[in-house]
């Protein structure tokens, strides 16, 4: 092979972004996964990583903890804030929420080549604050006599990513601006009944979340409507049009204003999903 040695090979892979964004995504698990996707994101901070275009095989599915039961998600058990069992539960919920938003924006490194540096920059940074909220919210599943696996779990934000694989416009719309968006929406409820449950501990943690999910929705925001503008699209009426097209107007109020007003969100546009959910 002209002289090039397996090993070199190697390495020239290795220092690929999309080649070890890939890599990460597979992992299943979460020791690994979390470890690899800090070493990931500093490598891109030293600029130790090239985006050279690479032919990479496609990523169906990516790795989650075996040891989990997967299932339905109408089959899965009651959560409830009475019990510290109830609370365990959800709290395990929480987790797989962050887990699964790791392998969500790997994918969006991974899949969607030939963006700017700083789209990479955003998103390898998120995925590794995803892993700080999973490293966090799994500590306190531990506390409670728990670990991630411990209860069932199902794949529909991964599905997502699938749905909108084939477009970076309609991942930035649907994932972020939608689904990461509804988080916003249902965080502060969360931390008021793990508080009137006697859980400060896990209220502070959602409280750190929602700090930091803001301004995932914001980068989401920010590339949405870059990705409108390289197109000519008009960004709203894209974006209500995209919302029908995937969730069918299926919009739930009440809407944390404020934290969608910080995220990229218009007065305009909110007024318009109020009215959404007014109907749905």
């Amino acid at each position: 092979m002209d002289g090039v040695t397996i090993p070199q090979m190697k390495a020239i892979d290795r220092n690929n972004l999309f080649t070890r964004a890939r890599q990460c995504l597979l992992l299943s698990d979460p020791d690994e996964k979390v470890e690899a996707v800090k070493a990931l994101y500093l490598e891109w901070r030293q600029a130790g990583l090239s985006t050279d275009p690479v032919d990479l095989p496609d990523v169906a599915e990516a790795g989650h903890p075996q040891r989990a039961l997967r299932v339905m998600p109408r089959d899965l058990p009651k959560r409830g804030f009475h019990t510290q069992e109830g609370r365990a539960a959800l709290i395990h919920a929480l987790t797989h929420i962050e887990f699964s938003a790791i392998n969500l924006h790997l994918d969006a490194v991974f899949r969607f080549r030939g963006m700017p540096p700083a789209f990479y920059d955003d998103w390898l940074r998120i995925a590794a604050e995803e892993v700080d909220h999973f490293i966090m919210l799994r500590g306190r599943l531990r506390q409670l006599g728990h670990d991630y696996g411990d209860f069932p779990v199902h794949l529909g934000l991964w599905e997502t990513a699938l749905d909108t694989a084939h477009d970076p416009l309609v991942r930035m719309a649907i994932i972020p601006r939608m689904l990461e968006a509804r988080g916003l929406d249902v965080n502060p409820g969360m931390m008021d009944r793990f508080r009137r449950a006697g859980d400060e501990v896990t209220a502070d943690a959602l409280t750190i979340i929602l700090r930091d999910e803001i301004g995932h929705v914001e980068a989401g925001s920010r590339w949405f409507h870059y990705l409108c503008e390289q197109r000519g699209l008009a960004p709203e009426e894209t974006y209500f049009a995209l919302l029908d097209r995937y969730i069918k107007g299926g919009v739930h109020c009440p809407l944390h204003r404020e934290a969608r007003l910080q995220a990229g969100f218009s007065p305009t546009e909110i007024k318009r999903l109020e009215a959404l959910c007014a109907r749905s």
